[in-house]
C-alpha cells in the first residue's frame, strides 16, 4: 500500500454558491497548509471559458473540431489552470516540502464552494514554474506524483464506511434514438473484477447465482427501478453507464443522464443530479435513519461533471451526488469516448475491489487513459469528488486485508469441495491439477500480502499475516494428505511434509514479529509435534528444548484471558485447551492424564456456554482437535481430543 501525503487547498468567495459569473475581477481567498489566506483571481470571463471549453467537446454542433485546434486549446487552458495554482505560494511551499522529503503520492484536495469554479477544468493543469516537471501536465508527471480530487465544503465531516463487503449495482440505459452503450464490455469488466470473490462452482446456472450475490444489473433502467433497487439492497458501489443529455432548468442549459422513462422504455427521461441522488439515497423502510448511501458511485457518462450553468442552484450531476452524502464520485467533465469508458470501468473496479487506495487508482487511471487513448484528452476528463476522513487509510487497509482473506477462503472452499469428490471416488487428474493450482494461487496471494506494508502496518499486523500464512499452509498440507487419487504421485508425502514445515516456519516468524502472540507459540508447538510425527511416526524429546515456550504460552494466555471481553474469551479458552493437550509432549514429567482431560473438557464447555453450539468458534475448535486424532493420527492425542470433541458437541448447558 502506498503512503500518501495530503495537501488541502480551499478556494472561497463570499455570497451564495450560485448566481456568480466568472470574471477576472472577482477575488477569491485561497487557503493552503499553515500559511494565511491569499487573494487570487482567475483569468476567464464566463462566456470566454464556455466558448473555449466547447472546443474540447470534439464536435461543435455537427462540425468536428480539428485535432490541432483542440490540442492547442487543451494546452492553453491547462497553462491557465497552472497559473492559478502558481498564484498560491503556500501550495508551492507544500509541494516543495513534499518533493524534498517524500517520494510517494501526494493527494491535493481541492475544496470549492462556488459553482462557477466547478466549471474550471483544474485536471488539465500544466505545471507552472517552480512546480514539479514544469511545463508538463501536473497530474500526469512522475517527478512528484500528484492526484487531484474535488470536494464540497462541509460544516462537518462526511461519514465513510470503506470496508463494507462489496455489493455492486450496475445501471445502464440506452433509450431509442441514442447509440447503444457498451453495456456488455462494462459488465465483463466488472465480472472479471469480482471473479476472485465469486464462489467457485461447476455449473453455469450455479455460477450465475453466485455472481448475482455480488452484482445486480438494471438494464434499460428507469429512475423508479433505481430507487426500488437501492431501497431493497444496501449497495456499496454503483456504476452508471448512460448517455449524457442536456435539459433546460429555469431557462438555463444543464446536463443530466439519459435514462429510460417509466412510461415507456423507448422514451428518454433526462435525470438531473438532484433526482438521481434522491433515488440512490432513498429511505430504507420508514425511518430516516435507515438511509443507505453507496461508498463509491462511478458515472461512465459524458458531461456528468459538467456544471455549464451557474445562475440557478445546483451543480453538476457528480457535484449533486457528492453533496447528497456519497463519499466518492467518479465522473467526466467532457464527452467520454467508449474505449475510455471501458478502460475507466476496468481499472477502477479491478483495483478498488483488490483493496487499493482510490487515490492511487485515480492516478493510475489518468496514466492509463493517456497511454491507451492518445488521440483524446479523456485523461483530463475524469473528475473525482472525494471525502477523506482522518482514518481513511486505516479503512482502506482493513478492506484490503478482508478482501485478501475472503479471496483465500473462496479457494479453500473449492479445495474442500474437491476433497469431498475425492473421498467419494470421483477425483481424476484434472481435479488433482486444479487442486495444485489452487494451492499455488493461495500461496501467491499470501506472499503478496506479506510483502505489502505501509506506515500503518504494525508488528501485530505483520504477525497476523504470518499467522494466516502458517494456518493456510497447514490447511494445504491437510488437503494434500486427505486428497484421494488412484494414480497419486509418489511424492505426496513430501509435499505434505513441506506444507507442514512451511506452516511451522511461518508460525515462528509470526512469533518473532510479535513475541506476545501466545496463539502463534501454541500453533508453532503444535506443528513441531505434527512435523516430527509425519517424518518419523513418533513424537518424543520435544520437552528438552521447548518446555519453556509451552509454559510461557500458558501463562500469557491466562493473563490475556483475564482482561479479554466476553466474546473474545472463546479463543483464549481454545488455546488453553490445546496447550493442555500439548502438555503430553512438552511437560511429560508433570503431565497428568486425568487432570488434563478435566481441564480440556472445562475449557471447551466454556466455549459452548459463551457462544452456543453450532457456532464458528465451536466448529473451528472442534476441527482443530479432530486433526490430532483423525488427520495426523498422533496416538498420544486420541483420548484427549475425544474429550474436547465430546464437550464441544454437547448441547446441554454446563455449570462451570
Amino acid at each position: 500500500m502506498t503512503d500518501i501525503r495530503n495537501i488541502k487547498l480551499e478556494i472561497l468567495r463570499p455570497g451564495p454558491a450560485h448566481n456568480q459569473l466568472l470574471s477576472p475581477l472577482t477575488q477569491y481567498l485561497a487557503l493552503c497548509g499553515a500559511d494565511g489566506p491569499v487573494t487570487i483571481n482567475q483569468p476567464f470571463e464566463q462566456r470566454q471559458l464556455l466558448t473555449r471549453l466547447n472546443r474540447l467537446r470534439y464536435f461543435i454542433g455537427t462540425n468536428q473540431v480539428a485535432p490541432e485546434q483542440r490540442e492547442a486549446e487543451l494546452r492553453a487552458i491547462g497553462e491557465s489552470m497552472g497559473d492559478i495554482f502558481g498564484q498560491i505560494p503556500a501550495l508551492l511551499s507544500e509541494l516543495g516540502s513534499a518533493r524534498s522529503t517524500w517520494d510517494k503520492l501526494v493527494h491535493l484536495r481541492l475544496s470549492l464552494s462556488a459553482f462557477e469554479l466547478g466549471l474550471m477544468p483544474f485536471e488539465t493543469a500544466i505545471s507552472p514554474d517552480g512546480f514539479p516537471s514544469s511545463g508538463s501536465p501536473l497530474f500526469l508527471q512522475k517527478t512528484l506524483p500528484i492526484v487531484l480530487t474535488r470536494e464540497v465544503r462541509r460544516g462537518r465531516p462526511l461519514p465513510v464506511s470503506w470496508d463494507r463487503p462489496p455489493r455492486i449495482l450496475f445501471i445502464y440505459a440506452s433509450p431509442d434514438g441514442l447509440a447503444e452503450v457498451p453495456a456488455k464490455q462494462h459488465l465483463v469488466a466488472i465480472r472479471r473484477a469480482i471473479s476472485p470473490w465469486v464462489t467457485i462452482v461447476d455449473s453455469d446456472d450455479d455460477k450465475l447465482k453466485e455472481v448475482k450475490k455480488i452484482i445486480t444489473v438494471l438494464s434499460n433502467a428507469t429512475l423508479e427501478q433505481v430507487r426500488h433497487a437501492c431501497v431493497e439492497t444496501e449497495f456499496t458501489h454503483i456504476h452508471v453507464l448512460a448517455h449524457g443529455a442536456s435539459y433546460q432548468n429555469a431557462g438555463e442549459r444543464r446536463y443530466g443522464l439519459a435514462l429510460c422513462s417509466s412510461k415507456s422504455s423507448s422514451e428518454m427521461d433526462v435525470v438531473d443530479g438532484e433526482r438521481l441522488a434522491i433515488a440512490i439515497t432513498a429511505d430504507r423502510e420508514a425511518s430516516c435513519d435507515s438511509r443507505n448511501r453507496p461508498t463509491v458511485l462511478s458515472l461512465a457518462t459524458c458531461d456528468s461533471a459538467n456544471t455549464n450553468s451557474v445562475l440557478t442552484p445546483g451543480g453538476s450531476i457528480a457535484h449533486e451526488l457528492h453533496a447528497a452524502g456519497i463519499p466518492w464520485v467518479f465522473a467526466s467533465q467532457f464527452p467520454l469516448y467508449m474505449r475510455a469508458s471501458n478502460i475507466f470501468t476496468e481499472v477502477l473496479y479491478k483495483r478498488l475491489l483488490r483493496g487499493h487506495d482510490p487515490r492511487c487508482v485515480l492516478y493510475e487511471l489518468r496514466q492509463r487513459l493517456r497511454t491507451s487513448c492518445p488521440d483524446t484528452h479523456d485523461w483530463a476528463s475524469i473528475v473525482a469528488y472525494a471525502t477523506v476522513p482522518w482514518n481513511f487509510e486505516n479503512q482502506v487497509e482493513s478492506f484490503r486485508d478482508k478482501q485478501i482473506r475472503n479471496r483465500i477462503e473462496i479457494k479453500f472452499a473449492r479445495i474442500d469441495h474437491l476433497l469431498e469428490h475425492s473421498e467419494a471416488g470421483e477425483a481424476d487428474v484434472e481435479t488433482a491439477n486444479e487442486m495444485v493450482k489452487l494451492c499455488s494461487d493461495i500461496r501467491q496471494d499470501l506472499k503478496d500480502w506479506r510483502n505489502t506494508s505501509s506506515a500503518l502496518t504494525t508488528i501485530q499486523d505483520q504477525s497476523e499475516r504470518l499467522g494466516v500464512s502458517a494456518a493456510s499452509e497447514k490447511r494445504i498440507g491437510i488437503a494434500l494428505q486427505n486428497f484421494k487419487l488412484e494414480d497419486d504421485d509418489s511424492d505426496t508425502a513430501t509435499k505434505v511434509l513441506t506444507a507442514y514445515e512451511n506452516s511451522r516456519r511461518f508460525y515462528w516468524e509470526a512469533l518473532e514479529a510479535d513475541i506476545t502472540n501466545h496463539w502463534a507459540i501454541t500453533q508453532y508447538l503444535s506443528m513441531l509435534v505434527v512435523t516430527q510425527n509425519q517424518a518419523i511416526s513418533e513424537v518424543s524429546g520435544l520437552e528438552l528444548k521447548y518446555r519453556e515456550w509451552w509454559v510461557a504460552a500458558r501463562q500469557m494466555s491466562k493473563w490475556q484471558l483475564a482482561s479479554a471481553k466476553e466474546k473474545d474469551k472463546v479463543w483464549g479458552y481454545g488455546t488453553l485447551a490445546e496447550l493442555e493437550l500439548l502438555g503430553v509432549f512438552f511437560s511429560p514429567d508433570t503431565f497428568n492424564m486425568k487432570k488434563a482431560k478435566e481441564e480440556i473438557g472445562r475449557y471447551c464447555r466454556k466455549i459452548v456456554n459463551i457462544c452456543g453450539p453450532d457456532t464458528f468458534p465451536v466448529k473451528s475448535t472442534k476441527r482443530q482437535f479432530c486433526r490430532y486424532a483423525d488427520t495426523w493420527k498422533i496416538a498420544q492425542c486420541r483420548a484427549l481430543a475425544k474429550v474436547a470433541v465430546d464437550a464441544l458437541e454437547s448441547n446441554e448447558p454446563w455449570e462451570i
